[in-house]
């Protein structure tokens, strides 16, 4: 405001610099969005009109003027100056719509000449060599993948030998297919071994597949040779990690001489890995060299141990739970006479060849030098209802560490979690401290029945109503199990099962409900069978072997017997005081010698133990 002759007079100030340089800016910005707009809609009508024009040169049969233009967009990609940053989007989109237009019909061509046996007309060889580079790239592919397919057996020699007989002398071609086709002979030659492999890589016997790739690589050239080395590459590649990790697991699990095995294996494929040299350096150092046993095998059997002896011998004291059961004090006891005396745990399946469901065929003992091979039988873990309040187990259970412990409860009514309160644990943390007390990381055999509970859980509405019936008896309160609860212990069971079968553990039958099988029917032992099958198999998986309850065997010719090896059944296991075992038909037999407190005081274990070295000093009973 300024103030002429007393009058005010309103004058705008001068605008700023910035205000001007912000207004330039904008118009500049402008210019450049319209030119580029303009710019872009020139262009994209350019290349509008390409692909209208490529198409009607094929159709004209111009391939000529076909090629020239697909040569003409591809050397614009290909000879863009790196500094330029203009868009190339539709010159990709034109080449990439030309190589699909052509390759439509290449394809059409290519099932034809396999499928219908089609002879390629005139105008399709114009087309195939006209088109040069376009078409003969693709169908280079095409032939080098129906040689791949013939080693792999799903093409064969003929339709082969057809199919390059249409096109090895089209000139877009010749330089690739002419030694291709002289290959043929030989790839046939390797199409058994490169196929065995194939099959093992597929079922993940990396080892075999390893051995076949490398043969292969050996005594082929060319093209079969290529193809090997590369799949030998990719098998190197998808092994290591599974191998390795299945080389540790045997190492946690004590399984020497199967760990020094497969890394020796490792070793030499994988020769510079230093973390394979150290854990076969490991295994090595826990074997030693081995040898056929001439002899029979002995075998041990333990039902539950008592725990808590003050339960057993004083607090509730039963008769027959002096005479059935050894404490966990003598079980201890027993397994270090037996390191001493250099037995050796071995798997009684190793004995025999059970590949052939209606044929064994007998293998050789194979144990450690200066070592004598032994069973030992874990029976009936079921943990029945009877057993609560005689001081032993009332189930296995998990701990945080993932071990196989048993649960009790004290004479103060306390609820115990023990790795030491069972057999299971107590071999488990024995062999730990003596490995070679294994052959492999073998522990023992765990046998079951159903009738009640497995593991001391109901995992089957079936088990109920006895469970319920014993714990009366016992003076105990009935139980109501939900489905929920029963589907929970399930999964339960298997939890304990998988870590015992993985830490070397064998599960086996005791027959359904605990039955004296020579002196039942064939009809009772097919319901037994069919229901341990059904209610404790299905948890477990696969079993081969039946320990008869109180030794009661059924001879291999009675039909009873024929149909327990139909169910699967092929290793059994009776009862007698000695070292027994034998081969009959289609299956293996042992006697188990029985450890409890009867047997301590009645028969002579002087082969195995000293009886007075082991035996619990709270029985009321002596010696």
């Amino acid at each position: 405001m300024m103030e002429f002759g007393g009058n005010k007079v309103s004058v705008d100030k001068p605008r700023s610099l910035g205000m001007w340089v912000l207004i330039g800016l904008s118009i500049l910005s402008l210019i450049v969005m319209l030119s580029l707009i303009i710019y872009v809609g020139k262009d994209s009508r350019r290349l509008a009109g390409v692909m209208p024009e490529f198409e009607e040169a094929l159709e004209k049969k111009d391939y000529a003027k076909a090629l020239s233009m697909y040569r003409k967009m591809n050397d614009i990609i290909i000879n863009r100056d790196p500094g330029d940053d203009s868009d190339f989007t539709g010159e990709y989109e034109i080449l990439t719509q030309m190589e699909a237009r052509v390759n439509e019909r290449v394809t059409r061509i290519e099932e034809k000449i396999r499928n219908e046996r089609y002879i390629p007309t005139t105008d399709d060889i114009a087309f195939l060599e006209g088109l040069s580079e376009l078409t003969g790239a693709r169908m280079t592919v095409w032939l080098t993948d129906l040689c791949k397919e013939f080693l792999l057996g799903t093409i064969e020699k003929p339709t082969l030998i057809f199919i390059f007989e249409q096109l090895e002398n089209l000139t877009n071609l010749q330089a690739a297919t002419r030694p291709l086709r002289t290959e043929i002979d030989e790839i046939e030659l390797s199409r058994g071994d490169v196929q065995s492999a194939e099959t093992l890589f597929a079922n993940q016997e990396y080892i075999e597949a390893v051995e076949y790739y490398e043969y292969v690589q050996e005594h082929s050239t060319g093209f079969v040779q290529d193809f090997v080395k590369g799949r030998l590459e990719n098998c190197k590649q998808e092994m290591y990690r599974p191998m390795m990790e299945k080389a540790e697991h045997m190492l946690a699990n004590f399984q020497f001489y199967s760990a020094e095995e497969l890394l020796s294996d490792l070793a030499r494929i994988f020769p510079e890995d230093q973390i394979i040299q150290s854990n076969l350096y490991v295994a090595t150092s826990n074997t030693s060299p081995v040898t056929n046993y001439q002899g029979v095998v002995e075998v041990v059997c333990v039902k539950p141990l008592i725990v808590d002896t003050k339960v057993a011998f004083e607090t509730n004291y039963v008769a027959s739970t002096d005479s059935y059961y050894l404490t966990t004090s003598e079980f201890r006891a027993i397994l270090e006479s037996l390191y001493e005396k250099n037995y050796c745990l071995i798997d009684p399946s190793s004995m025999a060849d059970l590949e052939n469901p209606t044929f064994l065929n007998i293998r050789d003992v194979v144990i450690p030098e200066g070592k004598k091979p032994l069973v030992i039988v874990l029976e009936d873990l079921s943990y029945t209802a009877n057993l609560s309040s005689l001081g032993v187990c009332q189930r296995l259970v998990l701990n945080d560490l993932g071990q196989v412990c048993g649960e009790y409860v004290s004479a103060s009514g306390q609820v115990v979690v023990s790795r030491p309160s069972e057999a299971i644990g107590i071999l488990d943390a024995f062999i730990e401290e003596h490995p070679d007390f294994s052959y492999n990381g073998v522990k023992g055999v765990i046998s079951l029945t159903g009738y009640q509970s497995v593991f001391g859980y109901i995992t089957d509405r079936d088990q109920v109503d006895d469970r319920n019936a014993a714990l009366v008896a016992a003076g105990l309160p009935e139980i109501s199990p939900s489905d929920s609860d029963i589907e929970a212990n399930k999964a339960t069971v298997i939890s304990i099962m998988d870590k015992l079968k993985e830490s070397g553990w064998i599960l086996a039958s005791s027959t359904y409900g605990f039955i004296n099988a020579n002196h039942c029917e064939l009809d009772t032992i097919q319901s037994d069978t069919e229901k341990w099958l059904s209610q404790v198999g299905s948890l477990t998986g696969p079993v081969n072997m039946l320990v008869y309850p109180n030794g009661d065997f059924i001879r291999g010719s009675d039909p009873r017997c024929v149909y327990l090896k139909e169910q699967g059944f092929r290793i059994f296991f009776g009862v007698g005081p000695s070292a027994y075992n034998t081969y009959g038909d289609n299956y293996l037999y042992f006697d188990r010698c029985m450890l409890n407190g009867d047997t301590l005081r009645n028969v002579d274990f002087s082969r195995l133990f000293d009886v007075k070295e082991v035996y619990d000093a709270n029985r009321k009973k002596s010696l």
